[in-house]
């Protein structure tokens, strides 16, 4: 028989076994959430069973593996993570386990992985258990941050490559991530249960491109469960544990990290020496402040606190960091009085995309500030400075690390904190080299860094502008060839290599000017290849290039908002298409509006916004033609007195429509 025990401070209710007397009344229920869980493991299966399962320093360092799973876009990174995770026993065999790591709204919508999750698994084999750590990553060129920094706490990485598609661009980007990390690779061929997959084909490619033997390469199918618990073996075999020692003071590494409303900042750690428990007195070498433990654990994968965690382990940790700030990815934990050298931390994120942010009403500015800030804790690699518009209000620019990160951190923002925010279309950073010492010593330095078009500097005060470039690595069947070199030259791209993969697939190696290739290139790309084609960047420096400053004039007045910068051979097709879009957008006035594209002094494009005409004429029956001129005269006359003194004031929704990114790009 079974009775409902309440717990206070928990969420609803758990069944217990029904005993008799004094044994019947419940022990007081604990006030946090997590202590309530444990109090539910323990009354369902006993204290002893939990805290054996959770007790760390059962796992030498020898018995501990760290690895992540690095893969291209769509190649089942996250349906082999689900998988492992059923073998270990972390979760239950169920058909709705799908994307189990994937726990943002956004990821499981759009069926891509963008947050890297951890998860901890214990694994029995040849009578020793292990304690493999395992971090699912992102596959797209936008989450590269997040991959990098998921590799510096492993020794080892699988590399996924799908069994029908082959190797994809960001499966060399990645494997060059985790070889000049230094990380032991074992490459997984995934989906051998399609029809039209070809493992042996890509074994070959694996082999010519990445120079790994054939019988290196484990065949799996992640959906159907085939053949992955030699996954598991190869991972126990392959990849060395982690060279750490636990007798140093400690020294932890802080790879990631997320807002908890009610708990503060959680700290995704990798422990390099010694060992943290609760209580301990922690300090971080980023800001010297001292902070008090009050929870360390593993992710199984939901938090499970435990009492410590050992060096080699991989966890969480609390310690009631409020501020945004204090919690720094990159940053090295060690104990109060044991100072350590801090650990080398990451390369700061490098934005490739600029857009402004404003709030749809500026009564909201303070809440979407305090909405930013949560969301820019989770993803470290988003750069924010403050920016105001005539027309918008108050705002941001962020940078971002390409465009399907502009989009997923705009919906994250309204899904996870309910705000509604007007994005402008991206612009990538430039750079201008000033010309004189007098404006040298003004800025502070010889090179400036321009993200908002409207500080474009003038072409008198610098000697060179310089544009961001980066490499592109195109993978494609070879029938695409043409047609996709063709679109490369249109976006004024410089051939660096051709190599042929294997007998039907190419890669080619362009350096692209970052601006032609961030807002529509992909697109472009796909529908060329009819989807076949996949495309991955790095960032390559900048380079001179003849950039300018186009002007929007309406009725000769510039309009500050929609100044861009452009290519001087292509800000005719710019400025066109930007007049066109606001001839669409204004509303109509009694007087004509001049929609302007300038360059300087030059008008380099134009469109009309045609004004209400009154038929002065409705009560001429015929009659001289001189009474009909001089009604149309005097009429003309009123409606250029109109023009002198009528301001044109552009409705922010038409700014709306010409700012913000295209939906068909």
């Amino acid at each position: 028989m079974w009775t409902l025990v309440g717990c206070r401070g928990w969420r609803g209710r758990v069944l217990v076994p029904w005993v008799s007397g004094a044994a019947r009344r419940p022990r007081p229920a604990p006030t946090r959430s997590a202590d309530a869980e444990s109090w539910v493991a323990s009354r369902l299966y006993g204290s002893a069973d939990v805290e054996e399962k959770f007790d760390m320093s059962r796992f030498p360092v020898e018995n501990i593996r760290n690895f992540s799973i690095i893969a291209h876009v769509d190649h089942g990174k996250s349906t082999l993570a689900d998988r492992l995770l059923e073998l270990t026993g972390t979760i239950d065999k169920t058909k709705n386990n799908k994307q189990v790591l994937d726990k943002l709204q956004v990821e499981r919508e759009r069926g891509i992985t963008v947050k890297a999750q951890t998860a901890s698994l214990f694994y029995d084999f040849e009578g020793k258990q292990y304690l493999l750590n395992l971090i699912d990553t992102p596959g797209h060129v936008d989450f590269n941050y997040e991959v990098s920094r998921s590799l510096s706490a492993c020794q080892g990485v699988l590399l996924v490559v799908d069994a029908n598609e082959g190797i994809q661009a960001q499966t060399v980007a990645n494997f060059f991530l985790a070889f000049e990390a230094q990380l032991s690779i074992i490459p997984v061929i995934n989906k051998i249960d399609l029809k039209s997959a070809d493992p042996e084909r890509v074994e070959k490619q694996i082999e010519k491109v990445f120079d790994i033997p054939r019988n290196e390469c484990v065949k799996i199918s992640a959906k159907l469960g085939t053949n992955v618990e030699s996954i598991l073996q190869a991972v126990i075999e392959r990849i060395p544990p982690p060279k750490v020692h636990r007798k140093n003071p400690l020294r932890a590494l802080v790879f990631d990290s997320t807002f908890d409303r009610y708990r503060g900042v959680i700290a995704n750690i990798a422990l390099f020496d010694g060992v943290v428990s609760k209580g301990d007195k922690i300090v971080s070498a980023h800001n010297q402040k001292t902070y008090e433990v009050n929870e360390v654990g593993v992710l199984n994968p939901n938090e499970q606190s435990t009492n410590k965690l050992y060096a080699g382990q991989v966890g969480y940790l609390i310690a009631g960091m409020k501020n945004i700030t204090e919690a720094q990815v990159g940053d090295t934990l060690y104990l109060h009085r044991q100072p350590v050298e801090p650990l080398p931390g990451f390369k700061s994120a490098k934005p490739m995309v600029f857009a402004g942010m404003y709030p749809v009403d500026q009564s909201e500015y303070n809440n979407l500030k305090s909405a930013v800030e949560k969301l820019t804790l989770n993803d470290s690699s988003v750069t924010v400075h403050r920016d105001s518009s005539l027309a918008l209000g108050a705002g941001w620019r962020l940078g971002f690390l390409g465009l399907l990160h502009m989009e997923v951190f705009n919906q994250r923002l309204e899904q996870e904190y309910n705000a509604s925010v007007i994005m402008t279309t991206p612009t990538v950073p430039y750079k201008a080299v000033l010309s004189s010492a007098k404006l040298i010593k003004e800025y502070r330095e010889k090179e400036i860094t321009i993200i908002n078009p409207a500080q474009f500097p003038d072409k008198s005060k610098v000697t060179e502008y310089l544009e961001p470039v980066v490499l592109g690595t195109i993978i494609t069947p070879d029938e695409y060839t043409r047609e996709i070199m063709m679109l490369c030259q249109a976006r004024r791209a410089v051939q660096k290599n051709m190599v042929f993969i294997d007998q039907n697939r190419v890669m080619l190696k362009y350096l692209f000017p970052l601006n032609e290739i961030v807002v529509d290139f992909y697109d472009s790309l796909k529908s060329l290849s009819s989807g076949y084609a996949s495309f991955d960047y790095e960032d390559a420096g900048y380079q001179a290039a003849e950039l300018v400053k186009m002007d929007i004039l309406l009725n000769g007045n510039i309009v500050e908002e929609l100044v861009t910068i452009v290519h001087k051979d292509k800000a005719h097709s710019v400025g066109k298409a930007i007049c066109e879009r606001l001839k669409d957008s204004l509303p109509r006035q009694l007087f004509e509006i001049a929609v302007q594209a300038a360059i300087g002094s030059k008008i380099i494009a134009r469109e009309t916004v045609k004004a209400y005409r009154k038929n002065v004429l409705a009560k001429c029956y015929g009659g001289d033609i001189t009474r009909k001129m001089k009604l149309l005269r005097r009429q003309a006359e009123g409606k250029k007195k109109l023009r002198k003194i009528g301001n044109i004031e552009v409705p922010k929704d038409a700014f709306i429509k010409v700012l913000k990114t295209q939906p068909d790009k």
